[in-house]
C-alpha cells in the first residue's frame, strides 16, 4: 500500500511539473467609435488564484506584458496606450517595489485610427506572464480583429498616412507581474479594488506606527517639550472646571491632528494617488527627495534652523485670544509654526516616505504623527500629577534631535540610490552606499559617545548618561555588522534598503575584484553566487560537451521571485553550492526576457502557433515543446550530449530533496 501511495505521489508530482498551464483565456472585440477610429478591446478572463499583472508596474521590478500591433504602416495609427480597469498593489520582497495586478478578469482597451479605407483586419499578438503561488507562466496569444465598414475620406488617406509610425511593429508596454511574495499576494475576487501597499513592504498601519515614532520623537525635542507643562497649566487654570479643562485639551489634541492630517490630505490632493505612485522610481523625485533630506538632516545636526516668518506666530498667537474652539484652534495652529524648526524635518521626512508610497499613505502618516503630539497634551490635562513624573529639560533632548539627523541622513542616500538603480549609472554601487552609511553611523556613534560636539550642545559633558551609553552601543554594533557588507555579506536586515548584490563593482565583493570576468569561458557570466552562468542553449551545452560536465537546465525569469527565492534559500545552501559550481554547468533560460530577436530568428511555434518575437518567447516554447510546462522555476539534469537525464523539478524548499534530485541526476548522466 505504501508503495501503491507513493508511486501515486510521484505520478501526481510529474503531471503537475509537466502540465501545460493556461491560467488566462485571451479574447477581443471591437468598438465603432467614429467613422475612422475604433477601440480595440482585449478582455483577459483569468482563473482562480492566478494574477496577470497591469501596464503600470513601476520599473526595477516585472517585464511588461506587450501588446505588438502588426502591419500599422499605411493602415492604421493608434492613439494614445492602452486603457486598463483598477489593478491591485502588492509589494514584493524580492524586488522591492510594488507590482500591480488583476485577478479574475482584466479589460484593455486601444483606440486606433484606421488610415487604409480597404483594412479588414488587424493582427496584435499578446505576450505576458501569469503567477500563482510557486510558478509562473507565460501567456500570449495571437489576436485577429475583425473591422466593420468605416466611411474613410480617399483624399486624406495618403496625407494621413504619411504621419503614422514608420516602424512596421509598434511595441505598447504594459505589464505583467510575476511573483510575489505569497503572503502578499492573496487572491482577490474583486478586481476593481486596489490593495494598499508599499515598496518597502510596509503596510498602511506600518507606516502609521513609524510616523507615531516620529512624533513621539519630535515631542522630545526642545521645541515642544517645555511646552507640554505650561499648556497643561494653561488650560487648567482659565477653565472654570475640571471637566472644561479636560474638554478644552481634548479639542487642543484634536485640533493638532486636525492640522497635519489635513496637510497630508493637501498633498494626496494636489498630486493624487497615481501620481504619488510614481514617485517611488522617478529619477526627479528621487533626487529631490535626497536634496531635501540631506537639508533636513543639516538643519537637525546644527548647521541651520528652519524656521517660518515670525509675523506667522505673531498673528496665529493674537487669534489665539479670542477664546472658544476657534481659538483653541489658533493656539494648535501656533503650536505647529513655533515648533516649526523641530518638525518641520521630521513632518518633511514623513511625507517624502510616503508620498513615494502612493495612495492615502501621506494622510495615514500625518494622522501617527500628530496623534503622537497630542495624546500627551490631553492626558496630562487630565492627569495634571503626571507632570511631576516628567524629566526635566536638558541636553538629552538636543542629543534627540541630532540623533534623528543621522538618521535622516542615511535615508537620504536611499533615495539617491533609487535614482541610480533607475538610471542604471552605477554611480552609487552596493559598496559605496554601505561604506557611507558605516561613516555616517559611526559619526554618530562617536557623538552619542561625547567624543566630538555640534553646534547646539550647550558644552562637552563629562560623562553620559545609561540611555545615551546604551543607544551609543546599538549603533556601534550595527556599524560592525554593516562592515562585512563591503566584502559581499548579504546584511539581511538591510534588504531594500541597499543596492542588490548584483548592482555592486565586483560580484565578488570588495576587495575580491581578482576574480575577474576574463576567467569565465566565452558567452559565460557570473550568475547567483557566483555560479559559472550561460543564457543560450546551444552555447552553454557546446561548452559542457568541452569540459565533460552534466547540465543543469534552469528555466528562469528575470520577474520571477520564487527563482530568486530557490537561488537565495536552495543554491545557497552548503550542500548544494559546491555541486552547481563544481559538478555541472548551468544553463540558465530566461522565459520573460523582452528583447526582440532578429527578424531572421523570428518564427511561428508549431506547438502554440503563437509568433516568437522576443528571447522569452524562444525559451518558453523550448520549455513547452520538450517538457510540455510553461512555468518557472523548471530545473532538469541533461547530459552534455542534450539528453535528459532526470525528470524537471518545480520549486520546491526542501534542501535534501532539492540535492538528492542533483546527485541523482547527476549519476544518471555520468552513464549516457
Amino acid at each position: 500500500m505504501k508503495k501503491i501511495f507513493s508511486l501515486l505521489a510521484l505520478l501526481i508530482t510529474f503531471l503537475g511539473t509537466a502540465q501545460i498551464l493556461e491560467p488566462v483565456k485571451w479574447s477581443s472585440s471591437v468598438v465603432k467609435v467614429s467613422d475612422t477610429e475604433l477601440d480595440l478591446v482585449i478582455t483577459a478572463n483569468i482563473e482562480d488564484e492566478w494574477h496577470l499583472y497591469s501596464q503600470f508596474t513601476p520599473d526595477g521590478g516585472v517585464n511588461p506584458l506587450v501588446f505588438t500591433f502588426k502591419n500599422q504602416k499605411g493602415n492604421y495609427q493608434l492613439v494614445g496606450k492602452a486603457k486598463e480597469g483598477k489593478y491591485k498593489k502588492v509589494y514584493s520582497d524580492v524586488f522591492e517595489i510594488d507590482e500591480y495586478f488583476f485577478s479574475g478578469t482584466a479589460k484593455f482597451t486601444q483606440r486606433v485610427k484606421v488610415l487604409n479605407p480597404k483594412l479588414k483586419t488587424i493582427d496584435v499578438f499578446v505576450d505576458g506572464q501569469a503567477c500563482i503561488e510557486g510558478r509562473c507562466t507565460s501567456t500570449s496569444s495571437n489576436l485577429k480583429f475583425i473591422l466593420p465598414v468605416l466611411k474613410i475620406a480617399e483624399t486624406t488617406t495618403a496625407e494621413t498616412a504619411s504621419d503614422s509610425v514608420s516602424k512596421p511593429i509598434d511595441t505598447v508596454a504594459a505589464t505583467t507581474a510575476t511573483d510575489t511574495t505569497t503572503t502578499e499576494v492573496a487572491p482577490v475576487k474583486d478586481a476593481n479594488i486596489e490593495k494598499p501597499s508599499n515598496k518597502e513592504g510596509k503596510s498602511l498601519w506600518t507606516i502609521f506606527f513609524l510616523a507615531f515614532l516620529g512624533g513621539f520623537a519630535a515631542l522630545l525635542m526642545p521645541c515642544i517639550f517645555p511646552m507640554i507643562p505650561m499648556t497643561v497649566s494653561f488650560f487648567t487654570k482659565q477653565s472654570k472646571t475640571k471637566t472644561e479643562g479636560i474638554k478644552n485639551a481634548i479639542i487642543y489634541g484634536l485640533a493638532i491632528i486636525a492640522i497635519y492630517v489635513l496637510l497630508g490630505s493637501l498633498i494626496t490632493g494636489i498630486f493624487g494617488p497615481k501620481v504619488l505612485n510614481e514617485l517611488s522610481t522617478s529619477v526627479t523625485f528621487n533626487i529631490i527627495f535626497f536634496v531635501l533630506l540631506v537639508v533636513f538632516a543639516l538643519s537637525f545636526l546644527g548647521a541651520f534652523e528652519i524656521v517660518l516668518p515670525s509675523s506667522w506666530a505673531t498673528k496665529i498667537d493674537s487669534k489665539a485670544d479670542k477664546g472658544g474652539i476657534v481659538g483653541i484652534f489658533f493656539m494648535a495652529l501656533a503650536l505647529a509654526v513655533v515648533s516649526f524648526s523641530c518638525t518641520g524635518p521630521i513632518v518633511g521626512a514623513l511625507l517624502v516616505e510616503s508620498s513615494s508610497k502612493g495612495g492615502i499613505a501621506p494622510i495615514i502618516g500625518m494622522l501617527g504623527f500628530s496623534s503622537a503630539i497630542a495624546i500627551p497634551f490631553m492626558l496630562f490635562a487630565m492627569f495634571p500629577g503626571w507632570l511631576n513624573s516628567l524629566p526635566k529639560s536638558g541636553g538629552w533632548m538636543n542629543t534627540i534631535k541630532v540623533s534623528l539627523g543621522f538618521l535622516e541622513l542615511a535615508f537620504a542616500f536611499k533615495f539617491l540610490s533609487n535614482a541610480d538603480l533607475v538610471l542604471q549609472k552605477h554611480w552609487l554601487e552596493r559598496e559605496l552606499f554601505i561604506a557611507i552609511w558605516i561613516a555616517i553611523f559611526a559619526a554618530w556613534a562617536l557623538y552619542l559617545f561625547g567624543k566630538y560636539m555640534l553646534p547646539h550642545d550647550y558644552e562637552k559633558a563629562d560623562k553620559i548618561g545609561v540611555g545615551r551609553l546604551v543607544m551609543g552601543m546599538i549603533v556601534t554594533a550595527f556599524t560592525f555588522y554593516m562592515i562585512p557588507g563591503l566584502w559581499g555579506a548579504p546584511l539581511k536586515i538591510l534588504s531594500g534598503l541597499t543596492p542588490p548584490m548584483n548592482y555592486a563593482e565586483s560580484a565578488s565583493g570588495f576587495g575580491n575584484s581578482g576574480s575577474s570576468t576574463t576567467e569565465l569561458p566565452e558567452h559565460a557570466h557570473k550568475g547567483p553566487h557566483g555560479i559559472v552562468a550561460f543564457e543560450d542553449y546551444e552555447i552553454g551545452l557546446a561548452y559542457a560537451k568541452k569540459v565533460g560536465k552534466p547540465v543543469l537546465l534552469d528555466f528562469t525569469g528575470d520577474a520571477c521571485a520564487n527563482c530568486r527565492k530557490m537561488e537565495d534559500n536552495v543554491w545557497s545552501d552548503k550542500s548544494i553550492l559546491p555541486i552547481l559550481k563544481e559538478k555541472v554547468v548551468l544553463i540558465s533560460l530566461y522565459c520573460d526576457r523582452k528583447i526582440e530577436l532578429p527578424k531572421e530568428q523570428q518564427f511561428v511555434s508549431k506547438v502554440s502557433k503563437d509568433s516568437i518575437i522576443t528571447i522569452g518567447n524562444k525559451w518558453t516554447d523550448f520549455q513547452i515543446t520538450r517538457y510540455k510546462s510553461n512555468s518557472q522555476p523548471l530545473y532538469v539534469i541533461l547530459n552534455n550530449k542534450g539528453e535528459d537525464a532526470s525528470k524537471p523539478i518545480a520549486y520546491t524548499t526542501d534542501i535534501q530533496e532539492y540535492k538528492k534530485w542533483l546527485e541523482d541526476g547527476i549519476a544518471e548522466a555520468s552513464k549516457k
